[in-house]
């Protein structure tokens, strides 16, 4: 019994005075998983965003992505408590959480919010869009397909003009409805590490309103990246006034955002309180890739100035030279909001507590926690809205109706309310 606790000793690191968790172990508790948990569910209030903008504020320039903007938010919503599940121990008692009230547990109330979001908003949205068109294709589709369209009317065929009308203003109360709900869904995550007092990187009142800002970037962004590449599949001409209007709120909410994640860290600079110093230190070296290149150059000042350029100059440039921007934009905004999430999900947990020091994090390839997990369950909800694009939003659907025209003849759109 000796020998072995003297083995157990001997490979413990060594010190002196008190130890404190994240000191006595050699790697984050939170891996990259839970990068990913925020990181999806920052995409999932972003993207219904982008539909309410349609639906709640008339922005009719946007209707080619509403539909493609709800499936995104409703495929990613699937796949966004994946992260957590596989963290967990135990992932087989998770659904718990949904049915046990804890009021006092931010991670117990996750489960409502994500309940409340996925159930009674988001799916309701998308049955009341859609049910005039699932009794429309189920009449006309043969086979499971017919099947499918004929189960989701659950028995409600009428497609009167009131039924439809009816439709239209119950999607309208959900969508603003649903506004707040997708920033609560959101701002929780940033709330579990803003409310952390001890970590001098986490504990700040800003927390969850940098986490919804930067949720409705990445949304955006997320919602120019599949438009562009469903059209590039399909080899067909995107809409250009509609990629005008979507990144002209890209660059809006980018420059916001940018502004309050500035404004924290000047008080964080000027305030200069204690640990400080290691913050200094953390983003000058562990941090240095992913905060300073990652997240400040390429993935806020490159797209803020391309963008912001495309605004000034926006009638000299021509349109494919515009469309190849906002593409790259938006690239570059996922890289950099997905850069924030792990500097602040593992930059929090490198430093340690008695801020004498800081650890190290090396990522393994294979197990629950490496870079092949986090990169299939970063695919996952991509593949998910692959099937669902092919089943409610076909290229060809029945009946001949398709949501994703041809783009219009500039002076039709320009006289579109919310066009540019």
């Amino acid at each position: 019994m000796n020998e072995a606790t003297n083995v157990v000793l001997e490979l413990l690191p060594h010190f002196e005075g008190y130890v404190y968790p994240n000191e006595a172990t050699p790697q984050p508790l939170w891996s990259v998983l839970i990068v990913l948990y925020p990181y999806i569910t920052g995409l999932v209030a972003g993207a219904f965003i982008m539909a309410s903008l349609v639906r709640v504020f008339n922005v009719r320039a946007l209707e080619p992505v509403y539909r493609l903007s709800l499936l995104t938010a409703f495929a990613f919503l699937l796949c966004a408590p994946l992260p957590l599940l596989f963290h967990l121990g135990q992932p087989q008692r998770s659904f718990q959480v949904m049915i046990t009230p804890h009021l006092t547990s931010p991670m117990a109330i996750f489960g409502f919010v994500y309940a409340w979001y996925l159930m009674a908003v988001l799916l309701l949205e998308l049955w009341f869009d859609y049910r005039r068109d699932f009794v429309e294709w189920s009449r006309r589709a043969g086979g499971w397909k017919g099947l499918l369209y004929r189960v989701l009317t659950v028995g409600v065929d009428d497609v009167s003009e009131a039924s439809v009308d009816l439709d239209r203003r119950m999607g309208h109360l959900l969508s603003v409805v649903g506004i707040p709900s997708a920033f609560l869904l959101h701002g929780y995550v940033g709330f579990i590490f803003g409310s952390v007092k001890a970590n001098p990187w986490w504990g700040n009142v800003l927390m969850p309103i940098i986490f919804i800002l930067s949720a409705i970037v990445s949304g955006i962004a997320l919602c120019v990246f599949n438009y562009q590449v469903l059209m590039w599949v399909r080899r067909r001409t995107t809409d250009i006034r509609c990629l005008d209007v979507m990144g002209m709120f890209l660059f809006y909410a980018l420059v916001v955002d940018a502004g309050v994640e500035a404004l924290d860290w000047i008080h964080r600079v000027y305030s200069a309180e204690e640990g400080f110093q290691m913050m200094h230190q953390m983003a000058n070296e562990k941090l240095f890739y992913t905060l300073n290149l990652g997240q400040a150059l390429l993935g806020t000042l490159v797209p803020a100035l391309l963008l912001g350029a495309l605004q000034l100059l926006r009638r000299h440039i021509p349109e494919l030279a515009r469309r190849r921007i906002y593409f790259a934009s938006a690239v570059l905004i996922l890289v950099g909001v997905l850069a924030m999430r792990w500097n602040v999900v593992i930059g929090g947990q490198l430093f340690s507590k008695s801020l004498r020091g800081v650890m190290s994090y090396k990522m393994e390839f294979a197990g629950m926690e490496g870079w092949f997990m986090g990169a299939f369950l970063f695919m996952l909800p991509f593949i998910v809205l692959t099937v669902l694009i092919r089943l409610f939003l076909p290229e060809n659907p029945p009946g001949g109706k398709t949501d994703l025209p041809e783009a219009a003849p500039p002076a039709r759109l320009a006289s579109q309310p919310g066009a540019p």
